[in-house]
């Protein structure tokens, strides 16, 4: 199935920041740089919610990026909650970013809570790996 549609620069932006995907995520996403971890997390967040698998493969870190990503069509990513920041700002090495995201697979719906790893090299931010726990 291709990937669902990115909303339009005027709609809210699926990462629920409360702002619109053309000054949230959008830029992110077009660009693959992001100022902080927080805001590379919200970027993957909506790559997951609007299925743009080379998004969340170009900002994985090379020493843990998967060969291949086959992102689950029923999945349908609903809410994004960021529980804890951990440095991850523009002059940060390292970040951590532990979220909880909210979806609906075949009418039933569910949150994964994860605790995130992110560096910065030559100042692009990447997502490391995390810890999830799912409830």
């Amino acid at each position: 199935m291709p990937p669902r549609l990115s909303p339009a620069a005027g709609q809210r932006c699926p990462c629920t920041s409360g702002d619109v995907f053309g000054s949230c995520c959008g830029p992110v996403i077009d660009s693959g740089i992001a100022p902080t971890a927080l805001r590379l997390m919200r970027s993957r967040f909506t790559a997951f919610a609007t299925g743009d698998a080379e998004h969340l493969r170009r900002t994985w870190h090379p020493s843990t990026r998967p060969e291949a990503l086959d992102l689950d069509d029923d999945v349908r990513w609903l809410r994004l909650d960021v529980l804890d920041t951990v440095q991850g700002g523009p002059f940060d090495v390292e970040g951590i970013v532990e979220f909880e995201a909210f979806y609906r697979e075949d009418g039933t719906r569910g949150s994964m809570r994860e605790r995130s790893r992110f560096v910065r090299e030559d100042r692009v931010w990447f997502y490391v790996d995390g810890v999830t726990a799912s409830r």
